[in-house]
């Protein structure tokens, strides 16, 4: 259960990161937006774990791998943003998002079963 201090914590983050990558978000993945889903943060503040959703990505990972190899690039950009507010600026991990996929996958499983022809309910005759 995270604490009041880290969900806050953690938010100050998120904000600041979609800024950074609303600005320069093009330079690192040309024609992809990227969305910042969630923000984790450890109980010493040491590390956040920020989770991402891809928008006119095709490869995911790939994009994931180009975020990664710039994070101490984003980092400092956070620091920047947040030195007056933290201590220290902490260590981020990067990880893809994948609830909007997993979402449609159930949405398309439930169309097929609500398509699917109904079996007439069988009802016992106890006389």
């Amino acid at each position: 259960m995270e604490s009041k201090r880290q969900q806050k914590f953690a938010g100050v983050i998120q904000k600041d990161l979609a800024e950074i990558f609303q600005r320069e978000g093009a330079n690192l993945l040309p024609n992809v937006m990227v969305t910042i889903t969630k923000v984790r943060v450890t109980s010493d503040l040491a590390i956040a774990r920020v989770y991402l959703s891809f928008f006119n990505s095709t490869n995911n990972t790939l994009s994931l791998n180009t975020i990664k190899a710039h994070a101490g690039e984003i980092r400092y950009k956070l620091g920047s943003r947040i030195k007056d507010q933290a201590r220290i600026v902490p260590q981020l991990e990067f990880f893809v998002d994948d609830t909007s996929e997993y979402v449609e996958r159930m949405d398309k499983i439930f169309d097929k079963i609500s398509k699917e022809p109904r079996q007439p309910e069988q009802e016992d005759q106890a006389e």
